[in-house]
């Protein structure tokens, strides 16, 4: 396939993602500072979400949404914003245990994955450690470092793939949870389904095994992949999901986790539960769940931009690692991720940097076609120069 994305067959959803609410760019450095300059050259002009002519491939968002129907009902929730949550909420972890054939005992929300999965991570750690692999996504696990906890992680790996017997082996007595990200990030790898069911299941009779499944609906078999009927089975396994990755509503913070009743109960002495979410974020997800043929079409399109993203790479001499999710990680050589965050800043394009200490691999998130495009095409003038320099 060619390196370069048409446009056509994308504006009815890009128009959509013109008005969908941004976040605040999260990755530091050249990155921060040239979102933080725009704003200031625009005289404080709000921005809901990168500013004009910056490619935003950093933060692993869905631009295409939120879909028109989570559009409309954001609007039709706005009217009533100056209420809290209520009904709202109750539909929602119903539509969710329906789906599951759990209760709504066993849903719990809060604003974006993020909420669930730190009270879960500071709970966890008042009565041992947190097992994770040697690279996944730690943010929230780091709550519970914050209150005195500890993260201990598995060796390096050379292929970057978590080692799940290696991760059965470092389970000791002083476990509290085992932390797994499937689809991991910043990889993109999948593990086996049913190796990982099966350490699941042996691994929740000495811990709890947590699975980060927030990009498990962009894979080939969500309904395959995920650890959710290891739940209705009585593991002590829990599963995160979101709002934020397909359904292209991260600015609406929405995000659940599923769990034994117990569980559910025990985060909610660690955060304020439902009184933290939003009306307007909750109706979009409430609209969004079940809209098939909306996800369908954003789905393709991501993996669309990921594959000519993996081919641009490939085409610079690049391995980029197997992603099943909407961004890439590749090893850049001698170059350095930082050195290569800042060019492609200069360039009006925003990725990720260093990760932990590895140094020389670089993220890239997918996009629209325009922002994938330039990414693309400064692509080969980045690397050239960067490679001399290092040489």
């Amino acid at each position: 396939m060619t390196t370069t994305l048409d446009r056509r067959g994308f504006l009815k959803l890009n128009s959509a993602a013109t008005i969908a609410a941004g976040v605040a760019i999260a990755s530091a450095g050249s990155s921060q500072r040239l979102h933080a300059d725009h704003l200031g050259a625009q005289n404080h002009t709000l921005n809901y979400g990168p500013p004009p002519g910056v490619a935003k491939l950093d933060s692993n968002e869905n631009p295409f949404g939120p879909s028109p129907a989570a559009l409309s009902a954001i609007q039709e929730a706005a009217k009533n914003g100056a209420y809290y949550v209520d009904a709202s909420v109750i539909r929602l972890k119903a539509m969710i245990a329906e789906r599951h054939g759990l209760t709504p005992a066993h849903v719990s929300l809060s604003s974006g994955s993020s909420g669930v999965l730190s009270y879960l991570a500071v709970a966890k750690t008042r009565e041992g450690h947190i097992l994770g692999p040697d690279l996944f996504w730690d943010t929230t696990a780091k709550a519970g470092v914050r209150q005195g906890g500890e993260i201990r992680r598995l060796p390096k790996s050379a292929d970057m793939a978590i080692d799940l017997a290696a991760m059965a082996k470092a389970i000791t007595a002083d476990t509290a949870l085992v932390h797994i990200t499937n689809p991991n990030n910043p990889t993109g790898m999948l593990l086996d389904a049913e190796a990982l069911r099966a350490f699941c299941i042996r691994s929740a009779k000495k811990a709890m095994v947590l699975v980060d499944e927030a990009y498990n609906e962009i894979t080939d078999k969500p309904d395959f992949n995920t650890m959710i009927p290891l739940i209705k089975a009585g593991h002590n396994v829990v599963v995160a999901r979101t709002f934020s990755k397909l359904y292209g509503l991260a600015g609406m913070r929405v995000g659940y986790m599923l769990s034994s009743p117990e569980t559910a109960q025990l985060i909610t002495r660690y955060g304020i539960g439902d009184y933290a979410l939003n009306q307007a974020g909750l109706a979009a997800a409430i609209a969004s769940y079940n809209d098939i043929g909306f996800l369908a079409k954003a789905k393709s399109r991501i993996i669309e931009t990921r594959e000519a993203i993996v081919a641009a790479l490939r085409k610079e001499g690049l391995s980029p690692l197997p992603s099943v999710t909407n961004f890439v990680f590749t090893d850049l050589g001698a170059v350095h991720a930082d050195s290569f965050r800042a060019a492609m800043a200069a360039e009006n394009i925003l990725i990720r940097g260093v990760y932990r200490d590895y140094h020389h691999h670089s993220r890239v998130s997918t996009g629209l076609p325009e922002d994938v495009n330039r990414y693309i095409n400064r692509l080969p003038k980045v690397l050239d120069r960067l490679r001399r320099q290092a040489a």
